[in-house]
């Protein structure tokens, strides 16, 4: 016993400390992390042989998939998906439809028998909620328009994943009465977990938040619980992880649980990243090479293109279209659990199911490059991407009055909200809101504000807010380089104009005071309570704004002189 617990231990010992090295090297040379912990698994297993029994860190990485969402559905904040639902409903189905009809068809004329080329249309319609989660999350973007488009797709595709992982064990006697006790076993567990959200967690971690170990603990067990819930029904257990993490989403000490979890989270994730590594069968590239290729040109080439399409017909702009697809431009880690399934059944040769790892590995590595440099991505594929103007309303543009505003609100976000409602209805008709996400631009129409659907990158809706005859642009938008350009475009025609602007970091609040902003909001330091008190009360005349914008330059400068570029998370 002693010996076996030795191995175990020298086995993750050699693991860890390899991918240290690996995760320090790529660091250096600013590569993404996610690749050190591939390449530590591909060294560790089929390259030199140093781990060869990999079931300890295998199992372990199910639990990282599971810590991950289980955060994922801590930090998701449901109603916020409402203004994403229907692309994510109607969109994700669709996409799920097409990807597996796509791919099913593309695998039998492979020369793959029907049964294999039904897993690999399975395989090609999911996405890495796993991966895609966690880059987001480190780049901050969950809340974005593309973030919440994303995590409302995935939602649907891992609704889908656990159906069709729940059927496969039936496969050959597959009948609606079996689906409807899957549906209804679903249902259940997703009202029991809404119930405790709503009755039992808040009196629980009331009292559990008192005690930071008691607080982790008990998050910990409502985890596993949920877990195991779904495990015994005949589901996966990283879903039951998702909705435990959604049951407790609405807690007051929901931060302080994810904070404590995070650690978790990254050392099996590592493990998950590691695992994929070692299970790759190498002679598998060389024996099945043409399909790998056409496979891979598939999920990174055909799936964003397809999902562009999906979300360019249903009204939203190339840019959110475009960083959407580019996230979910890979398989994920359940298209790996059914190939396992798969495996297991005797349904999938070991062969396929390398060939769906090899898949797997190649595709997420370069969705962590595409999110890393979509900024650049998107430049230069901004001419192209015009193609996509056919399907978006971009001459949607309501002016309920014949009164020109004044004010121009470029992004809906928090801030914009605090925004709106500092000013108050009696300046509804003299306010311009302009955003590129079309439902809430549709709400807004109906409450009676000016709005026009669109991108502020793009020169027709600039012209569109006729800058000249403004008073004030205030602009939410997160990208330094947006505000430069909206500040440069308001100042060659509007001199008069202030110009209030929003940056995440020191540096660009600099660069925005250079080009001529009277003010730049930064939400990690003010909040949008401030930000909204700013602009609605009388410190908003000119002088007084000046004072304003003396004062935080001469704070920025001196933050940045003593290395305080960054705030805080």
């Amino acid at each position: 016993m002693a010996g076996v617990v030795g191995e175990l231990f020298i086995q993750l010992g050699l693991v860890v400390i390899v991918a240290a090295v690996a995760a320090y090297i790529l660091k250096l040379i600013k590569q993404p992390q996610i690749l050190a912990y591939v390449l530590v698994g591909i060294l560790l297993t089929p390259v030199f042989g140093l781990v060869t029994d990999t079931s300890l860190i295998e199992s372990m990485s199910i639990i990282g998939i599971a810590f991950l969402l289980f955060i994922v559905g801590l930090e998701i904040d449901i109603k916020k998906l409402k203004n994403v639902a229907l692309v994510s409903t109607l969109g994700g189905v669709i996409q799920i439809i097409l990807l597996f009809v796509l791919g099913y068809l593309m695998a039998l004329l492979l020369g793959f028998l029907s049964l294999e080329a039904a897993y690999i249309g399975l395989m090609l319609a999911f996405s890495s909620t796993m991966v895609v989660m966690k880059l987001l999350s480190d780049k901050r973007e969950l809340n974005t328009l593309h973030g919440r488009i994303v995590i409302g797709i995935l939602l649907v595709e891992d609704v889908v994943a656990i159906f069709a992982l729940s059927m496969l064990g039936s496969i050959n006697g597959f009948t609606l009465s079996l689906f409807g006790i899957a549906l209804l076993k679903f249902l259940s567990l997703f009202a029991v977990a809404f119930l405790c959200s709503k009755h039992l967690f808040p009196r629980i971690f009331k009292f559990a938040a008192k005690n930071q170990e008691i607080l982790l603990i008990s998050s910990l067990a409502v985890c596993f619980i949920f877990s195991l819930a779904f495990y015994y029904l005949g589901f996966s257990i990283v879903i039951g992880a998702f909705l435990a993490g959604v049951a407790l989403g609405n807690l007051e000490s929901n931060l302080d649980i994810i904070s404590r979890v995070k650690p978790l989270r990254d050392f099996f994730a590592l493990l998950f990243f590691v695992s994929l590594g070692m299970v790759l069968n190498l002679t598998v590239i060389q024996k099945l090479l043409w399909p790998i290729i056409i496979f891979i040109l598939f999920v990174v080439l055909f799936k964003p293109f397809l999902i562009m399409v999906i979300c360019s017909a249903l009204k939203y702009t190339k840019k959110p279209a475009f960083l959407t697809a580019l996230s979910l431009s890979q398989i994920g880690e359940f298209g790996l659990i059914i190939a396992t399934q798969g495996l297991l059944l005797g349904h999938v040769s070991s062969d396929l199911f390398s060939l769906i790892v090899v898949v797997m590995l190649f595709s997420i590595t370069l969705t962590s490059y595409f999110i890393e440099y979509k900024g650049w991505l998107y430049k230069i594929s901004e001419i192209p991407l015009k193609i996509f103007d056919i399907f978006s309303t971009k001459d949607i543009e309501y002016a309920p009055t014949e009164v020109k505003p004044r004010v121009i609100l470029c992004g809906y976000n928090r801030i914009g909200y605090s925004v709106l409602n500092a000013f108050g209805s009696k300046m509804k008709k003299k306010i311009l809101v302009v955003d590129y996400n079309p439902e809430i631009i549709d709400r807004l129409a109906k409450q009676g504000y000016h709005c026009i659907y669109g991108d502020v990158e793009d020169d027709e809706v600039i012209e569109k807010m006729e800058l000249k005859g403004i008073k004030m642009l205030i602009s939410t938008v997160p990208g330094v380089e947006d505000n430069l350009r909206l500040i440069r475009r308001v100042r060659e025609r509007n001199k008069r104009a202030r110009i209030i602007v929003t940056a995440s970091d020191i540096d660009g609040a600099l660069r925005m005071y250079k080009a001529g902003a009277n003010y730049v909001i930064m939400p990690h330091f003010l909040g949008g309570e401030h930000a909204s008190r700013l602009i609605s009360g009388t410190r908003l005349k000119r002088k007084k704004l000046s004072e304003e914008k003396r004062d935080h330059v001469k704070h920025l400068k001196e933050r940045k002189r003593i290395g305080h570029s960054h705030p805080k998370d």
